[in-house]
């Protein structure tokens, strides 16, 4: 690597770990592969992360920051709770389409044999993200969108069909774009 900034050589090493987690086939990620990647030994990796797990973590840090930001400026720009599921769903989707390596964090399937607290951590985000559609539904029902009894079950069918489009696609290598059918399944999950 090039004299970089501090900083900038974690994100470059995050970013090269991202990259080889697009590979549909690829084998389980080595610090080795990955020094080898960006041309450093795995001596200078370990000088920006303790682990392997950490490296990972800030893929999650980021994925959380990603889609939490993004969920909080739905919810700004969109008073209708309907409008917001349909947005939070719509931008999940497409996360997962322009950031194809963070789908395998996402879905689990990069962190199999890794830290356990990886998983748990991401067990958390689909908790935040269930919490985050229950307050959406909230509003929807609020506003004579949908019963509040239904809130916690329609939130978790949300998250489920988010989980089941994000496998779907990273399963398939990539090809099954996440986002396909979406009009007609967003009607059928948010139909009153």
């Amino acid at each position: 690597m090039a004299s970089t900034k501090p900083g900038q050589r974690k994100t470059q090493i995050l970013q090269a770990l991202a990259a080889m987690l697009e590979q549909p086939k690829s084998e389980k990620i080595t610090t080795a592969a990955l020094a080898a990647r960006l041309a450093v030994s795995e001596a200078a990796l370990y000088r920006h992360f303790a682990s392997k797990a950490q490296m990972y973590e800030g893929l999650i840090d980021f994925i959380e920051a990603s889609v939490f930001g993004l969920i909080n400026r739905i919810a700004e720009r969109e008073e209708s709770g309907v409008n917001q599921a349909h947005a939070s769903l719509q931008m999940l989707l497409q996360f997962a389409e322009h950031n194809a390596g963070m789908t395998r964090v996402l879905i689990g399937d990069a962190l199999v044999g890794e830290d356990e607290r990886l998983q748990l951590r991401m067990n958390q985000f689909y908790d935040k993200l269930e919490l985050a559609f229950k307050q959406t539904l909230r509003i929807a029902a609020s506003q004579g969108h949908g019963n509040e009894a239904d809130v916690a079950a329609r939130a978790s069918l949300l998250v489920s069909y988010i989980v089941g489009r994000w496998h779907r696609y990273a399963k398939s290598g990539f090809k099954q774009h996440p986002a396909e059918g979406f009009a007609l399944q967003v009607s059928l999950l948010l139909a009153a």
